[in-house]
């Protein structure tokens, strides 16, 4: 006969607010096509937003130096070398157009660190976080963690997946406290145009709304397309305004983690407490390296958006040419959002897929291609495929995957 339980035993062996949280589901696609790969099955992955290209040499030489000069072994400020946010403020004027102080810069541990320090400084339990969908998979969480309440404003390809004021209006409350805003967009490749992102941030300030905007894909922008900055284009939100940014996807520096706040002194210096007691500095040998990104030439940068400008273009003409499935042109970063919905229910090798997710799983199986399910992003029916790999893995895991789509009936 088992023992009874006690007190202790019965409380729940992780807390709620954390046995809450959902992995990644970018990186568990991207783990699962690993795994396969590594199993010997020839998987190709559009999972994960990594480019393909090395970090730039001249970053890589600025870390080896710093490996070897003993400054860089010991603690080092909580909020980020002195030299590295003056360099990232210098760099935000350069590229934005954005005048800040190096006080209103905090470094992070990539740019997840900074979402998640900005909702943990920004909101109280049961404040609202208006969150336009699709959106990048971490939001929510980073919303729910603090307390917060995700208010879904969706958005689909009608709309080239762009809200409008209109519909953040009809989502606002009295407890509304922060818009997230996006551009350009993970997970669509959407980019607002200047004037919609003027008429957003002037109804933000008209209506004491907190903008967080997270601008870490700002140099990889095609076509006639243009990056411009809330602030910017509507300065008087400055002073209620978080910028998120880091070298992750600009310099091919997804592995080195940095990442970085732009705000308003006293919320970066309350987030700098927390970062104090969260993680402490950033590896000091990373921040050497992105000092070198941020302060030197963008000619790497330039010629890897080449690369991607020309996959952007041959993902969307093969998936457009698959039935059943539409694919927007995508205007930044490196991915395509097309919608799917028009297979869902049709029979596939004797399989009917319900939803997207049942849909991937398929494709995986039977195609051994890895994509990311719309669910993940708030929005079902529609996959998500990082373009960011190799011309040739690209042209084979669309054709795979158009071969097996194309038996829908």
């Amino acid at each position: 006969m088992a023992a009874p339980q006690t007190d202790q035993q019965t409380k729940a062996r992780v807390s709620a607010r954390i046995g809450g949280i959902s992995e990644s589901a970018t990186l568990a696609v991207d783990a699962k096509a690993k795994a396969l790969k590594a199993a010997g099955r020839p998987v190709i992955g559009f999972g994960a937003g990594e480019p393909d290209f090395p970090t730039p040499q001249p970053i890589v030489d600025a870390a080896i130096a710093a490996c070897s000069d003993p400054k860089n072994h010991r603690y080092s400020p909580a909020a980020g070398l002195p030299e590295l946010r003056e360099a990232i403020a210098t760099k935000t004027l350069r590229d934005s157009d954005y005048t800040v102080q190096p006080s209103q810069v905090l470094v992070t541990n990539g740019g997840k660190q900074a979402v998640y320090q900005a909702f943990q400084t920004l909101i109280d339990p049961g404040d609202e976080v208006l969150l336009p969908a699709p959106y990048w998979t971490t939001y929510p969480e980073a919303i729910t963690l603090p307390g917060g309440v995700p208010v879904v404003v969706p958005a689909d390809e009608s709309t080239g997946y762009l809200v409008s004021v209109e519909q953040l209006e009809a989502a606002r409350t009295p407890r509304t406290k922060v818009l997230l805003f996006n551009s350009p967009s993970n997970p669509t490749g959407a980019i607002y145009p200047p004037e919609q992102v003027e008429a957003i941030g002037r109804w933000a300030v008209e209506h004491g709304i907190w903008v967080v905007t997270d601008e870490i894909y700002e140099h990889l922008v095609y076509g006639d397309a243009r990056h411009v900055s809330m602030p910017v284009v509507v300065p008087e939100l400055a002073d209620t305004c978080v910028v998120l940014n880091g070298v992750a996807k600009t310099y091919a520096m997804t592995g080195w983690r940095v990442g970085w706040m732009i705000g308003p002194s006293d919320v970066i210096k309350a987030a700098g407490n927390l970062q104090s007691h969260l993680s402490s500095n950033v590896a000091n040998v990373s921040q050497r390296a992105a000092l070198e990104a941020v302060s030197g030439s963008l000619d790497a940068v330039a010629e890897m958006r080449s690369a991607f400008d020309r996959r952007r273009r041959k993902i969307v003409e093969l998936l457009s040419a698959i039935p059943g499935v539409s694919c927007p042109e995508p205007q930044g970063a490196f991915y395509a959002y097309p919608s799917v919905k028009e297979l869902l229910g049709k029979e596939i090798r004797g399989v009917r897929p319900q939803n997207s997710v049942e849909l991937a799983g398929l494709v995986l199986e039977q195609a051994e291609v890895a994509v990311v399910p719309g669910e993940a992003f708030g929005t079902p029916g529609y996959f998500r495929l990082s373009y960011a790999l190799g011309d040739d893995d690209l042209v084979t895991g669309v054709t795979r995957m158009a071969e097996l789509l194309s038996e829908a009936k």
